[in-house]
């Protein structure tokens, strides 16, 4: 058995059974393999921060790993954009990349690089094989080292001849570390707190916006007073009918300081402090008010979910906390603006529906209109690289095939990495994406006066312009196998989402919106 044969079905193994690839000669081997382990469903993309996107929208919602396949350093690099995300949402990957034969190195080929450096950034395990005999158990290790907790970015480097040479045998799966139990003394000190009648929040992030979490820390408030706010950027947030509600805290530091102003008390649950996104001139980076009180109660390699159920227990949380009702706006007519694209997705996302939101600005309205809606889980971007929105649904279909994915676009975004398109209607998956076409980087535009650069004038607006020439998101779409249709009017979007969500399979629809004033 050579090394390549043995790394996929030890990957197989241990539950890693999804490969995005965008592969090179140096893993031709790899790619050959495919075809002695039928159980290995190997999904190819055309860009590699496609492959390192849908990696990370998979794992998000099957809870297991995805592996990636990238063809050395340039290709670790071309992907790193949406491997920082997934770093920065606690997703496991498990990052395979091919590297030239061991012997061939000292040769410095054109391809050659430090694949290391580039794997560190964003990777918490990396590895690089030696042998053939060594690549199994190297594999097995990097799966359980991606599965965390919390999930974390494994990578393990796949030189070509350890691929290609005999000798190698299986490794049986390695049992990842169990989730670490919070202190009682940690419980006990923020019950404390809870307790104190001082104004106090809930600052809630990760496996803290799941279900039993969201319940948990619901019951808390409803017993003690206290708030809740979910990060701005979630990597992963039940919602919708009959579960309890939150808010995310705003993007723009000074709404999201105001947001905080009235709590002397903060606690983290698997949350980092929240900062200011970007430093401005004279403003503060740190959101929480000054002589409020920080406190952390879970997250990394603790049971979070856990934690916040002992903290409910502590408390007597008894009383069944408020449920999101079941309310939907009514289908708009009429002119298409921003708010009328959120009420049609408010009152026809189907049940179940998995969003993947990158639609920046002009999503703005998204989170209010469907907060009554059918069950649905919203994932977001939160290392704030953009390009994952139309990958993390393609990632994540093929994770959920049963349910239907709505991936919300910006215009800009999307073009990050348009080749997402073309995997998704090649693998026949079912999503829907809706491009929010305004032609412009809006969020620049605003930036520009916020950083204190001022109004700008005709040369940097042209900076922040998609026009000259537009883009055309039907054409594109269709020219890569894809039903797509364009709606300048309400009614015609409402049009094209019901037949989009009434017909299985992947679909485009080119909202055409007014530019931001």
């Amino acid at each position: 058995m050579n090394g390549a044969r043995a790394l996929i079905q030890t990957l197989v193994d241990a539950g890693v059974n999804v490969c995005f690839a965008n592969p090179g000669t140096s893993e031709m081997h790899f790619v050959a393999a495919l075809d002695d382990c039928p159980e290995m469903r190997g999904v190819l993309a055309l860009f590699e921060g496609v492959a390192t996107g849908a990696a990370d929208g998979y794992a998000r919602m099957a809870g297991r790993p995805a592996a990636v396949l990238l063809h050395l350093g340039p290709g670790l690099g071309n992907g790193l954009a949406n491997l920082h995300n997934a770093r920065r949402a606690g997703t496991p990957i498990v990052t395979i990349v091919g590297d030239h034969a061991t012997y061939h190195k000292r040769f410095d080929a054109p391809l050659e690089s430090d694949i290391e450096s580039i794997a560190r950034g964003v990777s918490s395990w990396f590895r690089a094989s030696r042998t053939s005999r060594d690549v199994a158990g190297d594999a097995a290790d990097a799966v359980a080292a991606a599965l965390g907790p919390p999930g974390r970015i494994a990578t393990l480097v796949l030189p070509a001849d350890v691929s290609w040479s005999e000798g190698a045998a299986l490794a049986a799966p390695r049992p990842p570390p169990a989730a670490l139990a919070v202190p009682d003394a940690v419980i006990a000190d923020i019950a404390a707190v809870l307790r104190s009648g001082e104004p106090a929040v809930l600052f809630l992030g990760g496996r803290a916006l799941r279900e039993p979490g969201l319940v948990a820390a619901a019951r808390i408030t409803a017993a003690t007073g206290a708030a809740m706010i979910a990060q701005t950027f979630p990597a992963r947030l039940e919602r919708g009918a009959g579960l309890p509600a939150i808010d995310r805290l705003p993007y723009f530091a000074e709404h999201a300081a105001a947001r905080l102003a009235p709590y002397r008390h903060v606690i983290l649950v698997d949350a980092a402090e929240p900062v200011s996104f970007f430093a401005y001139p004279g403003k503060p980076s740190q959101l929480v008010a000054a002589g409020s009180t920080v406190h952390r109660l879970a997250g990394g390699p603790e049971d979070v979910t856990a934690a916040l159920a002992a903290l409910a227990d502590r408390l007597d949380a008894t009383r069944s906390p408020p449920l999101a009702p079941a309310r939907r706006p009514q289908l708009p007519t009429g002119a298409l603006t921003v708010e009328a694209v959120a009420h049609a997705v408010g009152a026809l996302l189907p049940e179940r529906a998995i969003v993947t939101d990158e639609a920046n600005t002009s999503g703005q309205g998204m989170p209010s209109a469907t907060a009554g809606a059918p069950r649905h889980d919203w994932l977001t971007v939160p290392g704030g690289s953009i390009g994952d929105g139309v990958p993390l649904a393609l990632g994540a279909a093929i994770a959920c095939p049963d349910r239907k994915v709505v991936c919300l676009e910006a215009d800009g975004s999307a073009m990050y990495t348009p080749q997402a398109l073309w995997t998704i209607a090649r693998e026949q998956l079912d999503v829907t994406t809706i491009v929010f076409h305004n032609a412009a980087y809006a969020i620049l535009r605003i930036e520009l006066s916020r950083t204190g650069a001022g109004a700008g004038g005709p040369r940097a607006r042209e900076m922040f312009s998609l026009s000259r020439p537009s883009l055309d998101f039907v054409a594109l779409s269709r020219s890569m196998g894809m039903s797509a249709g364009r709606a300048t009017t309400a009614d015609e979007l409402v049009a094209e989402l019901r037949r989009a969500f009434a017909e299985p399979g992947p679909h485009l629809i080119e909202a055409v919106v007014p530019p931001p004033a």
